[in-house]
């Protein structure tokens, strides 16, 4: 964690490859096994968990706040669970959330309603530039108190409610909202019921349905929206799980095989969680030649293997429906615009700009480099694809973004264009995908690092 920064260089073009991979395990989902585990009774096992920068915030916060996690010689780690509303810590300390949006917004969540928490709450420098305004309101219908009042983001000072009371919520498509909602609704006295306007990402409810099923009910109601109740006070059972890998990570690597000639690849062992995979249900769409293989449910979750072939790809159109879906790829499927000819249309896309940077503006600099036409808005990316791409004399520069998603989407476009390619603060990568370098070597990429 918090590793020292070094920039990374790319100037050649990848070969073609066929490979098989293992990718980095889910972080959305090995975040909420640690937090659902710490709140739950008696010991939590979860196997294959993302270490990753964000996922270490996670368990130094938990570590602070009271709750024993010990790693085991086979690496599965034990999380000593302490029960709901058990979480403590001496007033006025410091948590660090480090670069975790996900962690930031669900651990405001637990503590927002456990008894006698009053801290400090605060990210890195990219995180505390990020609006708070959603989960700071949501949390005061709990009656949590947030200082400085009126302030939209880190660093706060949070104070917990003393008789948190469920609430009733129309969520939209953030996961990290809902999801805040139910773990403060588990602590809270009384029913929380959520409206789920637009389906998100459902790991939260996919953990506690297979683990305290008296916690959570959700059904379908007549206008097809999902009503999801919460039932306070419930004991939580513990956790046993195994994380598969990450998809969002995956689309990186399923980006580099579509736009490299004659590649052939095969990533073990992902979750394909249905509201997870609109990245590459899109892609099949455009022509892109995509199989899913060796599928079964692990978990609560679906799990198998992706199959990636050299594809021609048609250019894009991906309306609001694909957002919720696809939220972490729209920086790479911006690459594989710039990349296929034709002009690429991305909308409903505003909560971009709110991520770790604003990845419509950051994106569409990144691609003017090499001189890709893109034209954007409050909520809407129109890019006019290359035709026959030669590159002289262009070069790539992605200056300190404190970006995962853009330094791995950069890779992709150098190692596919073979301009020199420079990008700073690449040790950021670490906060989701740690082995990205080393499978982009095993896939035969080259690349020079550059310690700053």
């Amino acid at each position: 964690m918090f590793n020292k920064s070094f920039s990374v260089i790319i100037s050649k073009k990848i070969k073609s490859y066929k490979k098989a991979i293992k990718v980095d395990s889910d972080k959305s989902i090995s975040i909420r096994s640690f937090l659902i585990g710490s709140i739950s009774h008696n010991i939590s096992k979860v196997e294959n968990i993302l270490e990753s920068d964000d996922v270490f915030s996670a368990i130094n916060c938990l570590r602070r706040l009271g709750v024993k996690i010990l790693k085991q010689k086979s690496g599965k780690y034990l999380i000593y669970g302490k029960g709901l509303g058990s979480l403590s810590i001496k007033r006025n300390s410091t948590l660090n959330f480090g670069n975790s949006g996900t962690l930031a917004r669900l651990l405001i969540g637990i503590l927002s309603t456990t008894p006698n928490i009053k801290v400090k709450i605060k990210g890195d420098k990219s995180l505390n530039k990020r609006n708070m305004s959603k989960v700071i309101k949501l949390m005061s219908e709990f009656g949590a108190e947030f200082q400085p009042k009126n302030k939209l983001n880190l660093p706060l000072k949070l104070t917990s409610s003393e008789m948190p009371v469920g609430i009733h919520y129309k969520s939209g498509i953030s996961a990290q909202l809902k999801s805040a909602v139910i773990l403060a609704g588990i602590n809270s006295f009384g029913t929380t019921t959520i409206i789920e306007k637009k389906e998100s990402r459902d790991h939260t409810e996919n953990i506690l349905l297979k683990n305290s099923s008296n916690t959570i009910k959700i059904k379908k109601s007549k206008k097809k929206q999902n009503l999801i109740k919460i039932y306070g006070k419930n004991y939580l059972e513990p956790l046993d799980l195994y994380i598969p890998g990450d998809p969002s990570s995956g689309a990186f690597f399923t980006a580099l095989t579509l736009l490299n000639k004659k590649s052939l690849l095969k990533i073990k062992n992902v979750c394909l969680n249905p509201k997870r995979i609109g990245f590459y249900k899109l892609l099949k769409k455009h022509g892109g030649k995509i199989s899913f293989k060796n599928i079964k449910k692990k978990n609560n979750e679906i799990v198998g293997d992706i199959i990636i072939k050299s594809s021609k790809l048609r250019s894009i159109k991906a309306g609001p429906k694909y957002y919720t879906s696809s939220t972490d790829e729209y920086p790479i499927m911006f690459v594989i615009a710039a990349l296929t000819p034709g002009t690429s249309v991305f909308t409903g896309i505003e909560d971009l700009a709110n991520k770790e940077s604003n990845r419509i503006e950051e994106m569409k600099k990144i691609l003017k480099q090499i001189g890709v036409k893109c034209i954007s808005s409050k909520n809407k990316m129109i890019i006019k694809g290359l035709k026959n791409y030669k590159f002289k004399n262009k070069t790539i520069n992605v200056p300190n973004l404190s970006d995962h998603r853009l330094c791995m989407s950069a890779s992709v476009l150098g190692l596919i264009t073979g301009i020199k390619t420079k990008i700073k603060n690449f040790e950021t990568v670490k906060t989701s995908c740690p082995s990205f370098l080393k499978i982009i070597k095993l896939l035969g990429g080259e690349f020079e690092i550059k310690k700053n």
